[in-house]
């Protein structure tokens, strides 16, 4: 099957303030028929780069069979992990980068590889929002999540 998901994530600017993240998935059944399912969700106390990772994660996570994915996210970060063969390089030094320095995010990284096992997923920088509706979408849901009244707290911040 295939699927395109278009992601984004909302951290308010502040680390210890409110975020979110919202995802779409477009997909086509066995019968031709075009569906659209929308995910979002907001944390309290959390980061942009942890909000774009978890938007590609729920995406994925939401798929049950295997699937050749599209992902577009305006995140560079996510996409040039895998574009450019960062995370590779990051595993093979044992999660550190650079001279020697932590990875940021680790316990995402690993859910998202985890996640993209089952998939033959192709990573899309998209830059800014300019021609992408459903871009523009995720980002309206991303925001909505980091303003709405349920947040969950990030447990990943707390290691």
């Amino acid at each position: 099957m295939q699927v395109k998901i278009y992601t984004d994530g909302a951290a308010r600017g502040n680390p210890d303030g409110p975020g979110g993240y919202g995802a779409i998935l477009h997909y086509v059944d066995t019968k031709g028929q075009l569906h659209e399912r929308e995910l979002s969700r907001g944390y309290k106390k959390t980061t942009n780069n942890r909000m774009e990772l978890m938007a590609a994660i729920a995406a994925l996570e939401a798929l049950t069979k295997p699937c050749q994915v599209d992902l577009y996210s305006d995140s560079k970060y996510l996409v040039d992990a895998f574009n450019q063969h960062w995370i590779d390089s990051w595993l093979k030094k044992n999660w550190k980068r650079g001279k020697n320095e932590d990875v940021k995010n680790v316990d995402l990284w690993k859910r998202l590889l985890k996640a993209k096992e089952l998939h033959q997923v192709t990573f899309h920088w998209v830059k800014g929002h300019a021609d992408h509706a459903q871009n523009e979408r995720c980002d309206q849901l991303a925001t909505s999540a980091a303003d709405g009244t349920e947040l969950y707290e990030d447990e990943g911040l707390k290691q």
